[in-house]
């Protein structure tokens, strides 16, 4: 009887199946086509025609709005407030003088009792009449001693001491004229009356207090009509700011923003500039007037303190091409823009900037042939510049261009395609 096979161990039929697997893998593998890759999409990318016109260069700072007069409104008398007639933070009304003649002596702020000051008025008055009854006395005694002298009958002491009698009553009278001028100015003191026209803040005190001889602050009026803004600059531009003047203020535009206003709407002109340069911070103090504007019979636009933007004229105007700002790149502190051939690839172009115009277009130094020593830079006003999706490009990249008008921030950033040129 044949004797059956020994069983395998169970190690030799795991590893026996595994070099199968293994195979089969190999084969089904083997079978599999591999991957092919998408065709690469040409990018639609907008482009645009550089715009040319004529710019000025300028500065732009930041700065503050102060008041061409300002008034701090103080007690002149000691006394008791008894009326604050004015309403807060209204117009009130200057002096109006005609030469030495004041027409109109200003609105009426405050009043302070004028009782005991009157008193000092009457007290005043009263003691000058006096010394005038002394001095026509003295005058009558020095008259009949002078006659009695003339006749042989007087001595010259007695009138020594009646000319000395006169003299001392003429000058007890010109104490007591003054002392009645100074009465009649602080008696005139307790009304308190506008300096000068403009808006008037809130009172500080209300009646029933005691406000005190030149140190109670009543209040504070400041003019409104005009408006000084107050800005640094920095000495190089300061130089070429003067330095085709001929006169002591340079006649360049001034135009002002305050918060909230897109663009520069105010309008002035250089009105002083500091004697002297900041030490500690190299920049000369200059300040621009501007009109102030209001609605009828409403609020003013500016106000003192207010924060606002400047920007100041440089040079004259010239004619230039300007791209919008999204356009310029950055390559290691080099600005470079990327313009398309005739092969619809987009090129390298590095470029000098000028300063950004209200509108978001920023000022591109024209075109410049390349040397051995330098690239060629700038932009042709007849070239297409990218003006959009510029993180995805890179030189010699081909695109699809798609040519609109050069976007601005006044429209909004976008403008209307235009259809496509032949190359």
């Amino acid at each position: 009887m044949p004797t059956s096979p020994p069983n395998r161990p169970p190690r030799a039929r795991f590893l026996g199946l595994l070099v199968l697997g293994m195979l089969a893998g190999v084969l089904v593998g083997c079978q599999r086509k591999p991957p092919q890759a998408p065709p690469a999409v040409t990018p639609t990318i907008p482009v645009s025609h550089p715009i040319e016109r004529e710019v000025t260069d300028f500065a732009e700072y930041t700065g503050r709005t102060d008041a061409v007069e300002s008034v701090s409104v103080r007690a002149r008398v000691t006394g008791e407030l008894q009326a604050v007639p004015f309403g807060e933070g209204t117009e009130v009304r200057g002096p109006k003088r005609l030469g030495w003649l004041t027409l109109f002596p200003g609105d009426l702020l405050f009043q302070i009792d004028p009782e005991p000051y009157r008193a000092m008025v009457d007290q005043a008055e009263g003691q000058l009449q006096l010394y005038k009854a002394q001095r026509v006395l003295a005058g009558l005694n020095y008259d009949q001693d002078k006659q009695a002298y003339d006749a042989g009958a007087g001595s010259i002491s007695q009138i020594n001491l009646d000319k000395a009698n006169v003299d001392s009553a003429d000058a007890r009278i010109r104490t007591a004229e003054a002392a009645l001028k100074s009465a009649k100015l602080n008696l005139a003191y307790t009304e308190i009356r506008a300096p000068i026209s403009g808006r008037v803040s809130r009172y500080y005190y209300t009646p029933g207090n005691l406000v005190s001889e030149n140190q109670t602050l009543l209040t504070t009026i400041v003019s409104m009509e005009k408006m000084y803004g107050y800005f640094d600059v920095e000495e190089r531009t300061f130089q070429r700011l003067v330095g085709g003047s001929t006169s002591l203020l340079p006649t360049v535009a001034v135009r002002m923003a305050i918060e909230g206003e897109t663009g520069f709407p105010h309008r002035g002109k250089l009105d002083f500039i500091n004697n002297q340069v900041n030490p500690s911070t190299g920049t000369i103090a200059i300040r621009a007037v501007f009109d102030n504007e209001r609605a009828k019979g409403g609020m003013w636009k500016l106000l003192p303190g207010m924060f606002v933007r400047v920007r100041i004229d440089l040079g004259g105007a010239y004619r230039s091409a300007l791209v919008i700002d999204r356009a310029l790149g950055s390559d290691q502190g080099l600005k470079f823009v990327y313009v398309v051939d005739g092969e619809n690839k987009v090129q390298y172009r590095r470029v000098k900037t000028g300063a950004l115009q209200e509108d978001g277009l920023r000022v591109v130094e024209p075109y410049k042939p390349g040397t051995d020593k330098e690239p060629e830079s700038g932009v042709k006003s007849t070239e297409w510049v990218v003006v959009g999706g510029l993180p995805q490009l890179r030189p010699r990249a081909e695109i699809k261009p798609e040519q609109i008008a050069m976007p601005t921030t006044l429209s909004g950033g976008d403008s209307t395609p235009r259809r496509p040129k032949k190359q």
